[in-house]
């Protein structure tokens, strides 16, 4: 993708709709819709892909590409995953929201400010936003993205900042306390992060 410096992921091209060339479109974006705002869109091999019409259908769009003209065509693209250059978004983001490429590769800091790890990815598996990130030496570690866990990301300055028992790194005062008598002690949270992830 020699192409875009900075590239981001806006869409993953689906199956093929229709015997006229259009295709369904899963994107990343706020708005669906806007996927057709960004000028070209690239592939990982530097094929630019032009929309020529963009509505919606369900959880998807459907995206009709200049050039491709029947099903064949685009069944060929299925699976292509769809990227801009980070400077080709706007800079105007509501509080609270931030671009995955722009989180990646901050500094992670703890509760004391000592630097603990580096964010490696933001991964979502369906329950929200997580940050992979390296913690203290392990790499691979999973934490919800959530204000709880990460209070603060401060992309300007270079690093986010999580409380490590929020996060699930760490047991908190409550996980230590067994419950009496071999009663269930329903206000005791299980081990793990309070919060499975979201939007922050």
């Amino acid at each position: 993708m020699a192409k875009l410096n900075n590239p981001v992921q806006m869409a993953v091209i689906g199956a093929a709709h229709g015997i006229k060339g259009e295709l369904r479109v899963k994107t990343f974006t706020g708005d669906p819709l806007a996927l057709g705002d960004y000028g070209p869109l690239y592939a990982k091999d530097g094929r630019a892909f032009e929309i020529t019409d963009i509505r919606p259908a369900n959880e998807v769009v459907v995206v009709r590409f200049k050039g491709v003209t029947d099903r064949n065509a685009a069944e060929a693209l299925t699976n292509t995953e769809l990227f801009v250059d980070r400077a080709a978004l706007p800079d105007d983001t509501e509080e609270g929201e931030f671009y995955h490429a722009d989180l990646v590769g901050l500094a992670v800091r703890d509760e004391t400010g000592e630097p603990v790890g580096k964010v490696f990815a933001v991964q979502n598996f369906g329950g929200g936003d997580i940050l992979e990130i390296q913690y203290q030496g392990r790499k691979g570690v999973l934490i919800p993205f959530t204000e709880a866990a990460v209070p603060v990301v401060d992309v300007a300055g270079g690093f986010v900042g999580i409380d490590t028992a929020a996060a699930g790194l760490v047991e908190s005062e409550d996980d230590d306390e067994a419950p009496s008598d071999g009663e269930f002690e329903h206000k005791r949270r299980p081990r793990g992060p309070k919060d499975a992830g979201g939007n922050r």
